[in-house]
């Protein structure tokens, strides 16, 4: 993990996580949730929110499984969130943040546009090339999870070829940097940071990535044969409709499993069983992260100060103690 130096040993992993936006960094913590932003002029712009969770509210929501479905949706909207501002701030648009419509809009819009990229085509190539998903449901649900998986890669691939993508993607690696410097209990200082990869176990990619290998095992479990029997569906198209449907109806359940994993690969990131499951999605991350300049690491330094500052406020239990006196080298200019 480390490039140069020792560090020490003892690693206190952390619930803080974050992304990358444009021309900046998100960060969020257990109770509120800060995004730094380049702004035109190279000043910082430091923004902090209030973190209120669903199952803060309803307990029964933060259990295993379904606690990553809530906690997906509630991520997908705090994404928005921050890319609004982040939009507004560095000089990519002159427009006001986003509302509330345009924002749920938006992940509607998006919602659909990966259905029908990773779930619709995938289901409907297969049907082409295989035949019914009755006729051989083995070969049948293989084909489509390596096209579905395909098809992901690809996206990915081309989404990297943006210039403007890129550097979203060296803001994620500073991001990344940040959180190991972080759970080392080392000073966040640029030249610290600097000396770490840009992977890191708990990343929304490995997720992903995680997402449509366990779909690949969930969806060969649908017995498509005995529901179409049992609703009288007959004919190719009849049944590739079932076949779609009961996809879209277990991807709650698939997001939840995938959480579980990522969660229990964070709490024992060194375990040799860990780096087997997690090692495709660190790979792909060698796509999705760039290595980041100075000035980018110390915009992910502006808003994990933020989230640090509130976590030590609250006394959590988890906060490394030297990571948080660390914060030294960088200077940011909120607003």
């Amino acid at each position: 993990m480390i490039l140069s130096e020792q560090v020490p040993e003892r690693v206190q992993f952390t619930h803080i996580g974050g992304q990358a936006v444009l021309e900046g960094v998100m960060m969020r913590g257990k109770h509120n949730w800060a995004v730094a932003v380049r702004k035109p002029d190279g000043d910082v712009h430091l923004e902090e929110h209030e973190l209120k969770t669903t199952a803060s509210k309803r307990p029964w929501l933060g259990k295993p499984v379904v606690r990553g479905v809530v906690g997906l949706f509630e991520t997908l909207v705090l994404a928005m969130k921050a890319f609004s501002i982040s939009a507004s701030v560095s000089g990519e648009t002159e427009e006001e943040q986003l509302s509330s419509k345009e924002i749920a809009f938006t992940m509607i819009l998006g919602v659909a546009l990966a259905l029908l990229l990773f779930i619709v085509l995938p289901a409907v190539l297969t049907n082409w090339v295989v035949g019914q998903a009755t006729e051989r449901p083995f070969t049948w649900n293989i084909v489509d999870g390596l096209l579905r998986v395909a098809a992901f890669f690809a996206y990915i691939w081309a989404v990297s070829r943006i210039k403007d993508i890129q550097r979203v993607f060296a803001y994620h690696g500073a991001e990344h940097k940040t959180i190991h410097a972080y759970e080392h209990g080392l000073p966040l200082e640029a030249q610290v940071i600097q000396r770490y990869e840009t992977m890191h176990v708990r990343c929304g990619t490995s997720f992903l990535l995680m997402v449509m290998v366990i779909a690949i095992l969930v969806f060969s479990l649908v017995p498509v044969k005995a529901l179409a029997a049992a609703w009288g569906v007959e004919g190719r198209y009849g049944i590739l409709a079932i076949a779609i449907a009961s996809r879209i109806v277990l991807l709650p359940l698939i997001a939840g499993l995938a959480y579980e994993v990522i969660k229990w690969a964070g709490k024992a990131p060194d375990n040799k069983l860990v780096r087997i499951v997690l090692w495709p999605g660190l790979m792909l991350q060698k796509m999705t992260t760039r290595e980041p300049s100075d000035d980018m690491v110390e915009i992910a330094v502006a808003a994990m100060r933020a989230v640090v500052a509130r976590e030590q406020a609250e006394g959590a239990p988890d906060t490394p103690a030297s990571g948080g006196a660390g914060f030294a080298s960088t200077e940011s200019h909120g607003e």
